[in-house]
């Protein structure tokens, strides 16, 4: 009965860390860029009292394992990096990854960091910046006198000048992929971070080498599902449930084998 308590036990454990997940998902349902998690399960260790193949007392093969398991533990949190729904805002600097890609974010520390939010504001140089004031990387800066921002499916900047009328070129932003994309690691602001389960950072041009195009004057939405979510919440608290009952059989057993009189 004490093992069944503790196997019991590690599927509670396992299952408050599938609800914290899920109130995470929840709580950035409106987070820009944002992109859903899932908790994946492993069995543990098994005691064998009989192995499969194994002769028996009568002499034969036992066809079948008698192996009971130690419960179940998270192994790991698996990313969806499906695209979310685009929303106009109509703001020149806001910018929508339609497809692959990641924008490119130059940290304090002169490391990368990647984010598909791409709500960009003007830095007090010019420059385009995150919410946060982190750089764009390349870097984009734009002249106090333009008048109008237009940027490309490409990625191209073009402004147009006072006395000028031709667009003037301000460079391309360029958008980075990586092979696994659910190896990067989340470190918050919207950002990510390159580890060695990602591989390296893979750049190029909006619209090629598989990068997707950009949008201007729209933003990316969070692709979490509410009621996704309620109701993988729901079926995570009976999941508890049953095992919190599991515990209180088990002890419910104990009782009774020590209140056993002869």
């Amino acid at each position: 009965m004490i093992k069944a308590m503790r196997t019991a036990a590690s599927g509670m454990v396992a299952q408050q860390l599938n609800v914290d997940n899920i109130a995470n998902n929840l709580a950035n349902v409106n987070t820009t860029g944002f992109k859903r998690s899932k908790v994946e399960f492993q069995d543990v260790l098994y005691q064998n009292y009989r192995r499969a193949g194994s002769t028996t007392a009568v002499g034969s093969q036992a066809p079948t394992d008698l192996a009971v398991g130690y419960g179940a533990r998270a192994v790991a949190t698996v990313r969806d990096y499906s695209p979310g729904d685009l929303t106009t805002t109509g703001n020149p600097l806001d910018l929508a990854i339609s497809g692959n890609g990641f924008f490119q974010i130059r940290m304090p520390d002169g490391t990368n960091a990647y984010t598909r939010d791409g709500a960009f504001k003007i830095s007090s140089t010019g420059q385009l910046v995150t919410s946060d004031g982190f750089f764009l990387d390349p870097d984009i800066t734009i002249p106090e006198n333009a008048t109008s921002i237009s940027i490309g499916l490409d990625g191209e900047v073009t402004v147009l000048i006072p006395g000028n009328s031709d667009p003037q070129s301000l460079g391309q932003i360029q958008l980075a992929r990586f092979v696994n994309p659910a190896g990067l690691s989340a470190v918050g602001h919207n950002l990510f971070t390159v580890t060695p389960a990602s591989g390296l950072a893979i750049t190029g041009t909006p619209t090629q080498d598989g990068l997707g195009r950009l949008d201007q004057g729209a933003l990316e939405v969070s692709n979490v599902e509410v009621v996704d979510e309620m109701v993988n919440m729901i079926i995570a608290q009976r999941a508890y449930e049953i095992n919190s009952k599991a515990i209180q059989t088990s002890e419910d057993m104990t009782q009774i084998a020590n209140n056993l009189k002869r």
